[in-house]
């Protein structure tokens, strides 16, 4: 199979939407990250998502739509908070997991589960491209099970050419994690997966917003994940990832007491001083967590080279988007991580 590079122009649109229709596999841009989108409404091409990535089969997949009006059509009872959430944050980075699906959403798209996860991705030609496919698309982010996410069409083929029929190319992706997930299903409602709408901005719509152990710690085995990206190794280079928590001081010091060639720094802005000689790869400003989380995949696919032993990895503190960047990182670590300052 040649995969074939498409823009955004409605024509190539038309034509990204007849292969959705035939049960084809797209990659499709969105404001968060690539994705991998076929009709979820088709048995079939939901399970070539998951041959083209490699991903597990009990990893249930999210529901793109092109408006809030189809919550409807792919779940029985929509509760309240969804119409409010979807008039504040939609099209945006949200995803919801929602009571019961319908009949029409096959098990294969949600895993076995009763629920369903559906978004409304902000990207324009993602959303016309679900108009024209008349079906919403599932779309797991654009890349091989378990390795960083794509944020740029080049990402998504060198990962998946010659696995999936076509890449829409709309540039560099905004926000540069995956969408936030916030479970309806319970009470008080439970954030699954931190990302571009914060808990803090949940908080203020819903009240009470419970935060899953999953977000910051390791699932048990045996357990059986409600939504994307909570109980696998994810967004990992071939290299060992460890985050060095603590100050500037005290991290530098403990990479330095611990790098061996040839190892890797990824580090803020900031810091570059502190790391010059050790050939630092910087994915933004600590004081700029939306450059942070733009640049973060890009630089850990820098970073994804056999040669590479360990990467020491620096990650934000605090609430907002760096929440969204400490899971991503955490999860890459197989959350290793190191306070440096207890380790001098």
């Amino acid at each position: 199979m040649k995969t074939i590079l498409l823009s955004t122009a409605h024509t190539d649109l038309e034509r990204a939407a007849e292969i959705i229709k035939n049960g084809g596999l797209v990659g499709i841009p969105t404001e968060t990250v690539y994705g991998l989108g076929a009709n979820g409404l088709n048995p079939a091409a939901v399970r070539h998502i998951f041959e083209a990535k490699g991903r597990p089969q009990d990893n249930p997949l999210i529901l793109h739509v092109h408006r809030a009006e189809q919550l409807r059509d792919f779940c029985r009872d929509v509760p309240d908070a969804a119409w409010t959430l979807a008039e504040r944050f939609w099209p945006g980075p949200l995803t919801m997991v929602l009571p019961v699906r319908q009949d029409v959403v096959p098990a294969q798209t949600v895993a076995g589960h009763d629920t369903v996860a559906i978004r409304c991705p902000k990207n324009d030609a993602t959303r016309e491209l679900i108009r024209l496919a008349g079906v919403p698309i599932a779309a797991p982010s654009a890349n091989l099970s378990g390795k960083p996410s794509t944020t740029t069409a080049q990402h998504v083929l060198h990962d998946l050419d010659g696995k999936i029929e076509a890449v829409i190319d709309g540039g560099p992706c905004q926000v540069g994690v995956e969408s936030t997930i916030i479970d309806l299903t319970v009470t008080p409602p439970r954030l699954l997966r931190p990302g571009g709408v914060t808990l803090e901005a949940l908080r203020e719509i819903l009240g009470e917003v419970a935060v899953d152990p999953a977000v910051v710690a390791p699932v048990p085995p045996g357990t059986r994940p409600k939504a994307p990206g909570m109980k696998y190794k994810h967004y990992a280079p071939a290299a060992n990832v460890v985050i060095v928590a603590g100050t500037r001081e005290h991290a530098a010091a403990y990479i330095r007491r611990h790098f061996v060639r040839p190892n890797a720094v990824l580090c803020f802005e900031e810091e570059l001083p502190l790391y010059e000689d050790l050939n630092p790869t910087v994915y933004g400003f600590e004081r700029d967590v939306e450059s942070l989380s733009h640049n973060l995949f890009a630089a850990l696919r820098t970073l994804d080279h056999a040669e590479i032993g360990t990467i020491f990895a620096r990650c934000p503190e605090g609430g907002g988007l760096a929440m969204a960047v400490q899971n991503r990182l955490r999860k890459s670590a197989g959350f290793h991580v190191v306070d440096a300052d207890t380790e001098q």
